[in-house]
């Protein structure tokens, strides 16, 4: 008998891929539970204890950014993955505005779904270092999440900051998208083709501006990474 790994939630309106999924994860050593309704998720998301969160978008009673919302407010290192039909830019955008950890589009296979989902596990209770870090004369504080420049602040995410903090101690070289995923989202199998990097760059480069404003920050070398640009 396989040993147990996590406990996983998984919220799912649709009864055949709920039962898949709680199939391939039960067979590969998990304990589930499955739901069908977003209410009935949030409920237990909220009350009860799981290592990490697979939730549909599109559900009854309340959506899955809802519920990622709310369960992020409570829970801030609950691991969360959204899952959803909608696989465009701004719901992609949306989904990790609403703190969830990565994101996974339909029709997905399920090879994909047990790479993100172990990713997520590995990285979950690591808790952000207390580690603040001074760039261009913006401080980034990894307990607070927040990053402060002259009298401008704005949030961060954990993954942000994790971000700044590896493109920080590798700031000698180019970094490649490969190697932040397998080394700030712990995937795996960095073959999977995913945006996820390019989507939290944006954002990232996005809340910077709106310190420094257009000055170069993070620069994208095309083909081969992202290297941080230490001087104005």
């Amino acid at each position: 008998m396989k040993q147990t790994k996590a406990r996983i939630l998984v919220v799912e309106d649709d009864a055949a891929l709920l039962r898949g999924l709680l199939d391939v994860l039960v067979f590969n050593g998990y304990e589930v539970k499955g739901l069908e309704d977003g209410g009935q998720g949030l409920k237990a998301g909220l009350e009860e204890q799981y290592d990490l969160i697979l939730l549909d978008v599109m559900l009854p009673t309340l959506d899955g950014f809802s519920i990622c919302k709310a369960i992020r407010n409570k829970k801030p290192n609950q691991g969360i993955i959204l899952v959803t039909a909608k696989g465009s830019e701004d719901n992609i955008i949306t989904g990790f505005k609403a703190g969830a950890d990565d994101y996974i589009s339909k029709p997905f296979s399920l090879r994909e779904v047990m790479v993100r989902i172990e990713a997520v596990l590995r990285r979950t209770g690591k808790s952000l270092n207390d580690i603040e870090i001074r760039l261009r004369d913006i401080l980034f504080d990894g307990k607070n999440l927040k990053a402060a420049f002259q009298d401008r602040v704005i949030e961060l995410t954990r993954r942000e900051m994790d971000i700044i903090d590896y493109l920080f101690r590798h700031q000698d070289r180019i970094v490649s998208k490969k190697e932040l995923l397998i080394r700030v989202w712990h995937y795996a199998d960095a073959k999977i083709e995913t945006r996820t990097v390019d989507i939290h760059m944006l954002k990232l480069r996005k809340k910077i501006s709106l310190l420094i404003g257009d000055t170069p920050f993070i620069t994208t070398i095309r083909g081969e990474g992202y290297r941080l640009e230490l001087e104005e």
